[in-house]
């Protein structure tokens, strides 16, 4: 089910992906659909990406000046990590006089950075636990 709760400006923020037909019942995806999901690896396999996507997960929504404190990145570099994402609908904008706001509109990605953040704990997990019954952790 897509939830949503009204962050501190009172835009609706996504929480969940829309339900969808589990993936194993789905149709092998066409060579089309490949190459989309491929553009969508791509742009999320930025350290600096995942960063800022990261601080609007947590904060609902902020403009560059706040993302790039956050970050620790230069505004301009912020600024041209945030129209990658803009690009490929992920993140959309709203003006308030001089600023502009970056807010996520795709409840998935959240949902997917949420996901690779739990497979990267766990593989640690895993990992460290491994070195613990051989004795060299």
């Amino acid at each position: 089910m897509l939830t949503s709760k009204a962050n501190n400006s009172g835009f609706a923020v996504l929480e969940a992906c829309p339900p969808k037909q589990p993936l194993e019942q789905r149709p092998l995806i066409t060579s089309h659909e490949a190459k989309n999901l491929v553009l969508i690896f791509k742009v999320l396999s930025n350290d600096s990406r995942l960063r800022l996507l990261h601080a609007l997960v947590r904060s609902g929504e902020l403009c560059v000046t706040e993302l790039a404190e956050g970050v620790g990145m230069k505004p301009q570099a912020v600024s041209n990590q945030l129209q990658r994402l803009t690009d490929r609908g992920i993140v959309e904008t709203r003006r308030d006089g001089n600023k502009i706001y970056y807010r996520i509109v795709d409840p998935c990605v959240i949902s997917l950075l949420d996901q690779g953040m739990c497979l990267t704990e766990d593989a640690r997990q895993r990992r460290n636990s491994g070195r613990r019954r051989r004795g060299t952790g």
